[in-house]
């Protein structure tokens, strides 16, 4: 007999919030979802909203609108609060001003008591989740950062568009910053288990240039969504419902998360986008991939610009 009752506690009831919560009930995740905002009507209003729809829902959520106090039973707390990225601003612009606005909401949650699993979602998130970490003070596979989750499913997505093949069988990864430096792992990139290198080898109609122009894409994919809709915030809703999943169920997912990195791919004591198995206790280990040499230089590059950009804040 189940006695456990799961609670995911939301901080942060914007577009990306908002769709999150909205993505959690449709696919009836957990058993209790708060949301906390500082705009209390509105989070009213969505907790009310969503409630109306539990009707149609796949399983049954209780949820309502609530304060930090409920993070104390939480399992899971996603940080959604934040300023937004604005049309001609990257990432890494706004790291001063939320890292300010992460410090007083993380005290207020770890003051309740928390000692569950945070997932950040908010950017630049690589930064931002080694903030979180430093002022919680949790055990760093405790600390989650949705990482490149949402570029490496662009990414298959894309592939499996120009391959005609469906997106859940294409197996390929984007890692490093969640921003301009990331990079792709082409070297173990594949469809069906067969190497993306040598479908274009096999076949004359694939061109690398239509390669580099899928990732090129994918990295600028939010710049294009923000200038046509204001901001991005179904499919990285979506992703984090996909690492919600693997964190409450237990299920040793190999997600591309931003993980505390301890001397894998070459650095130590930095956040970054790499493939991590994802369970209830959080990070269970990073998945080190064998990179080729340009593949670790660009990576190299992107672990540095981190570092320049995170220093100064959260370090100094």
């Amino acid at each position: 007999m189940k006695n456990h009752v799961n609670r995911v506690v939301l901080v942060g009831t914007g577009f990306v919030g908002s769709s999150y919560a909205f993505a959690m009930v449709n696919q009836g995740v957990t058993e209790e979802l708060v949301l906390v905002d500082l705009n209390k009507e509105k989070s009213e209003g969505d907790a009310m909203d969503l409630n109306h729809g539990m009707a149609f829902a796949p399983s049954q959520t209780k949820i309502w609108f609530g304060s930090y106090a409920d993070c104390k039973d939480a399992d899971l707390v996603v940080l959604c609060a934040g300023a937004n990225q604005k049309p001609g601003e990257t990432r890494l612009d706004l790291v001063e001003k939320n890292a300010r606005i992460f410090k007083s909401i993380v005290d207020e949650i770890m003051a309740s008591g928390f000692d569950g699993i945070f997932l950040v979602a908010t950017n630049p998130v690589d930064i931002l989740t080694y903030a979180v970490w430093k002022y919680s003070g949790l055990p760093k596979e405790r600390v989650i950062g949705s990482g490149t989750i949402l570029d490496t499913a662009r990414f298959r997505f894309l592939l499996g568009d120009y391959f005609k093949v469906d997106t859940r069988n294409v197996h390929a990864y984007i890692i490093g910053e969640h921003g301009d430096t990331e990079l792709p792992v082409w070297s173990h990139a594949d469809i069906g288990g067969k190497p993306i290198a040598k479908m274009m080898k096999d076949q004359e109609h694939y061109k690398h240039d239509d390669l580099e122009e899928i990732f090129t894409n994918v990295r600028d994919a939010a710049y294009h969504i923000i200038q046509r809709k204001g901001a991005t915030y179904y499919g990285i809703a979506m992703g984090l419902v996909r690492l919600t999943k693997a964190i409450l169920q237990d299920e040793n997912s190999i997600l591309t998360v931003s993980a505390h990195l301890s001397g894998e791919y070459g650095h130590e004591d930095i956040y970054i986008g790499v493939p991590a198995i994802v369970n209830r206790n959080g990070i269970r280990e990073i998945v080190e991939l064998s990179l080729d040499e340009d593949e670790q230089k660009k990576f190299d590059h992107s672990v540095e610009v981190l570092r320049k950009v995170m220093e100064p804040v959260i370090k100094g």
